[in-house]
């Protein structure tokens, strides 16, 4: 199967809240990727509200065609605004206020307890989960333990690899995991730091199924357009599979 593109629009709205003004309007940009060829929109709904809004998520529920994937925290605040819109999917993700952007993934088997009843009332919604992990195999077996809908392997570790060095072992953990979470049921996405030049390999491994990529594309898109940006990244994720 290709391998599905989730386009993350964090950033235009980024642009627009270093205004404080209406534009670059991000629903329009997730129309425009949608447009292109992504198979699903990504937003961070951040306790801070440094980007994505919560009228944002609303309008962006009712418009696309695609699912939505909203990653926000593990607390009881993001889910007052997350779970009345319904999203098809709400990926929870570690969060803190001086970070510039998430830093490794969620560490499931320290607080599985606190996690788990934020899943049941996710699913009590009939909103479907995932959990951003470190592609570590005891991470994998709690998650699958917790009974969510998929996993995204954070590939930050892999993408910032020194440029000259070797990648295979971080892809080695990547390809293990990925392999450990499908034999235990799960969905296996993966995200973080991709880019056009690092996508290849992570998209050539066959468990995963989606690829959620924000940054290199809203970049990408400055200079050649959103909708040439997009189409670019899913042509290289689909040469990787050939």
């Amino acid at each position: 199967m290709p391998v599905r593109l989730g386009v993350n629009i964090d950033h235009v709205a980024t642009i627009r809240q270093a205004r404080g003004v209406h534009e670059p309007e991000p629903v329009a940009a997730a129309l425009l990727a949608q447009s292109a060829g992504a198979n699903g929109i990504t937003v961070h709904l951040r306790a801070d509200r440094r980007h994505i809004q919560d009228r944002d998520v609303k309008i962006l529920k009712d418009v696309l065609a695609v699912p939505l994937n909203v990653e926000c925290a593990a607390t009881s605040e993001a889910m007052e605004a997350v779970i009345p819109i319904k999203p098809a999917w709400v990926t929870l993700v570690p969060e803190t206020r001086e970070e510039l952007t998430t830093q490794g993934g969620l560490d499931v088997l320290f607080i599985h307890g606190h996690l788990r009843p934020i899943i049941r009332e996710l699913h009590a919604s009939e909103i479907r989960v995932s959990l951003f992990i470190d592609p570590h195999a005891e991470q994998v077996k709690m998650a699958a333990k917790l009974e969510v809908e998929a996993v995204e392997f954070n590939t930050g570790v892999y993408a910032d690899v020194t440029p000259g060095s070797d990648p295979t072992p971080e892809l080695s953990r990547l390809r293990e995991a990925s392999r450990l979470a499908s034999k235990l049921g799960l969905k296996v996405l993966a995200g973080h730091g991709l880019n056009l030049q690092n996508v290849g390999p992570v998209a050539a491994i066959p468990e995963i199924e989606e690829l959620n990529i924000g940054h290199a594309i809203i970049g990408r898109a400055i200079l050649v357009g959103l909708d040439a940006a997009v189409r670019e990244m899913s042509a290289a994720i689909a040469e990787s599979i050939l």
